[in-house]
C-alpha cells in the first residue's frame, strides 16, 4: 500500500486570495481579483458588522423567539463537534434562544468530535439530539458515491444533516434552523465541487448501490417546499451578524466549553478528513484549504503569502495508517480503491438532479432567497456560475 504524491497545480491564481483557475468557471477581473472576492464583498455589504448589526441580530432573535413561544425549543442547531456549530451553539444560548442540538451519527465521528459536542451541550444547558444511521447503509452509500466518480462522495453526510434538521424542526414544531457557516471563515464552495441534492443522491444509490435507505432520511425536492411553504421553516445564518476571528474564538471555546481543537476544516470526521486531504487533492486537483484560507484572507486572519505557502504543502499526513483504517471500514481493497481513483472524473451533470429544473426558474428561486429559504450563498454559487 502507497500514499500518493501531492502536487499544487495551478495556472492563474486571484491576486487577492488564493483562489485559482482550477475551479471550473471562475473569473478574473482587470485586477486579478476572482469571482468568489466579489461574492465575499457582496455578502459583506449585505451584512456589515458595524453600528446597526446588533439591533439586526436582536431583531431576528426577537422573532426566533416569539414563534417560539409556548414550546419546548425555539430553534434547532445543528452540531458536529466541530468549531463554527459549537460557536453557532453557544452564542444562540448567550443570545437567549432556546435551541435543540441535533447530530446526525454517520458512523465516522471522531473521538475528539463526540465528547465536543457532549461538553457543549453539558456546558450550555442544551438537549441533544442524535440521529444514527444504520452503518451498513451509510457505507453502501458512500462507496456508491465513491464508485460514481463524483468530487461530492461528502454529500450524503451533508445533505442527510440537512434533512434530518428539517425532519427535527417538522416533528417538534420549530419554524426556524440556524446553521454554523461564516462566509468569513469558510467562503463560498464552488458548485463544481459540491452539488446535492435528494434527487441526485437517490439516482447515485440506484446505480452503484445495493442496498435500501431506510434508517436516515434523503429530503426530496417536494418535501422541501413543505418545510419551507407549509410548515414556515426558516433558516438562519447568525455568524453572519458576529465577529469572528478564529484564534479568539479557539480560545473561548476551550476556556468556556472544554472544547478540543481537532485539526483542519471539518476534519471531525475522519472520513472527511481523508476524503478532502487525500482523495480530492489526489484525483480530482480539488483543495478545500483554498476556500478557508482565501476567506481568511478577505477577513484579514491571515496574509496571502502565509496561506499560499501552506496550501503548496501536502494537506493528507495521515499516512498508511490511516488509509488503511479508511479502507477498511469501507470494506474496500486497496486494489479496488486503485480502480476507484483511476475511473474517469465525472459529475453531477452526469446524474439525475433537479439542478435543470432550479436552473429554469431562477427568478422565483431569486424570490425565496429574499425571504430568507435559501442561504444567500447557496443562491449566488448556483447562479453565477454556468459550468
Amino acid at each position: 500500500m502507497k500514499i500518493e504524491p501531492y502536487s499544487y497545480n495551478a495556472d492563474k491564481v486571484c491576486k487577492r486570495c488564493v483562489m485559482d483557475d482550477t475551479v471550473p468557471g471562475i473569473e478574473f477581473d482587470k485586477d486579478g481579483e476572482c469571482t468568489f472576492c466579489k461574492i465575499h464583498d457582496d455578502l459583506k455589504k449585505k451584512y456589515p458588522l458595524n453600528s446597526n448589526t446588533s439591533e439586526k441580530l436582536q431583531s431576528l432573535v426577537n422573532k426566533i423567539k416569539k414563534d417560539g413561544e409556548g414550546q419546548e425549543y425555539d430553534c434547532i442547531v445543528g452540531v458536529s463537534g466541530g468549531r463554527d456549530s459549537t460557536y453557532t451553539l453557544y452564542n444562540a444560548v448567550k443570545l437567549g434562544l432556546r435551541p435543540l442540538a441535533v447530530h446526525f451519527d454517520n458512523g465516522w465521528n471522531s473521538e475528539i468530535a463526540v465528547q465536543n459536542i457532549q461538553n457543549a451541550c453539558e456546558q450550555l444547558d442544551v438537549d441533544l439530539h442524535t440521529h444514527v444511521a444504520n452503518w451498513e447503509e451509510f457505507k453502501d452509500l458512500q462507496r456508491s458515491f465513491l464508485l460514481a466518480s463524483v468530487p461530492d462522495a461528502e454529500v450524503p453526510t451533508d445533505w442527510a444533516i440537512f434533512s434530518v434538521l428539517f425532519k427535527e424542526a417538522a416533528r417538534n414544531n420549530i419554524k426556524h434552523i440556524v446553521h454554523g457557516h461564516s462566509f468569513r471563515t469558510e467562503g463560498t464552495t464552488p458548485l463544481s465541487w459540491t452539488y446535492m441534492d435528494g434527487k441526485y443522491i437517490k439516482n447515485i444509490q440506484k446505480e452503484f448501490g445495493t442496498k435500501k435507505i431506510k434508517s436516515f432520511p434523503i429530503m426530496n425536492m417536494w418535501q422541501y417546499a413543505y418545510y419551507s411553504f407549509f410548515k414556515q421553516i426558516k433558516q438562519h445564518r447568525i455568524l453572519y451578524y458576529i465577529p469572528y476571528d478564529e484564534k479568539e474564538i479557539f480560545d473561548l471555546l476551550e476556556n468556556e466549553l472544554n472544547w478540543i481543537n481537532y485539526g483542519d476544516k471539518h476534519h471531525e470526521s475522519k472520513y472527511t478528513s481523508f476524503f478532502q486531504a487525500y482523495i480530492l487533492t489526489r484525483k480530482f486537483n480539488i483543495d478545500k484549504r483554498k476556500l478557508h484560507y482565501s476567506a481568511k484572507i478577505r477577513s484579514g486572519q491571515i496574509l496571502r503569502k502565509k496561506a499560499l505557502e501552506i496550501i503548496k504543502t501536502d494537506p493528507y499526513d495521515g499516512g498508511v495508517k490511516d488509509l488503511e483504517y479508511c479502507l477498511k471500514k469501507l470494506d474496500l481493497t486497496y486494489d479496488e480503491f486503485e480502480d476507484i481513483m483511476n475511473l474517469p472524473i465525472k459529475s453531477f451533470k452526469d446524474y439525475n438532479t433537479y439542478y435543470p429544473i432550479v436552473r429554469s426558474i431562477k427568478k422565483p428561486i431569486k424570490l425565496i432567497n429574499r425571504l430568507g429559504i435559501i442561504p444567500d450563498t447557496v443562491y449566488k454559487k448556483f447562479f453565477l456560475f454556468d459550468i
